[in-house]
């Protein structure tokens, strides 16, 4: 079952997609954030109903803006993260805004790239892209991990998230997700996965601290 749950899924998600791809080139930056809403709706309700995964949230978003640290076990909380926040922005790496379509619609979203080793220029940039959505009131989400770590697993967090946590100045909640076991893989499991939300941490703290904090939270559902 779990298969043909799988291939439903694949055909109903990937297909629902492709028409709302050839909406991208036409659409602002008003537009693709709808467009971008339709496709994570379709992604959930295709999780729901065609691969029998329940969706628990053990807590929520903060009041005002706040920087969201999550464990990324699989692709799902990529996609699934608009269902949870309120457009939120996204930090992902810049190799991904080379894709065509995909890249120039996360950049009209508001999506901020980072690029590790193209030193002060692309910092300023990052910090210029990330002003504007603070004036926005946008949340930000970051994987602190950098890629993706398997469930048990605790993945070290990147050097690059304590100069963020830093530059921005704001605090941090941390955000577990158990995704792994059920949706990572090309078979997909049935059952439940669960947001959990940590205590915000307040803006300021030093790094070793900010970072042992963070993962001690974005690990909270391991076994």
């Amino acid at each position: 079952m779990n298969l043909i749950r799988s291939l439903a899924f694949y055909g109903v998600f990937y297909l629902g997609t492709l028409p709302l791809l050839l909406l991208v080139p036409l659409q602002g930056r008003r537009g693709i954030r709808r467009v971008a809403g339709a496709w994570t709706k379709l992604h959930r309700w295709s999780v729901h109903h065609l691969l029998s995964i329940r969706i628990i949230q053990e807590g929520g978003p903060v009041d005002g803006p706040a920087l969201y640290a999550m464990r990324h076990e699989s692709f799902f909380e990529a996609i699934d993260a608009a269902c949870v926040f309120e457009e939120p922005v996204i930090f992902a790496k810049q190799e991904l805004f080379r894709i065509p379509i995909w890249g120039s619609a996360a950049t009209k979203y508001g999506l901020i790239p980072v690029a590790r080793d193209e030193g002060a220029k692309a910092l300023r940039s990052l910090m210029r892209a990330a002003k504007v959505a603070k004036e926005e009131g946008r949340p930000f989400l970051i994987f602190p991990e950098g890629t993706r770590t398997p469930h048990g697993e605790e993945g070290a967090i990147v050097s690059g998230f304590a100069g963020l946590y830093k530059l921005l100045g704001l605090p941090v909640v941390p955000v577990a997700v158990n995704s792994g076991p059920l949706y990572r893989g090309l078979i997909k499991r049935r059952g439940q996965i669960t947001y959990r939300f940590g205590e915000a941490i307040p803006a300021g703290l030093p790094r070793s601290e900010i970072e042992a904090r963070v993962q001690e939270g974005i690990n909270a559902l391991q076994p």
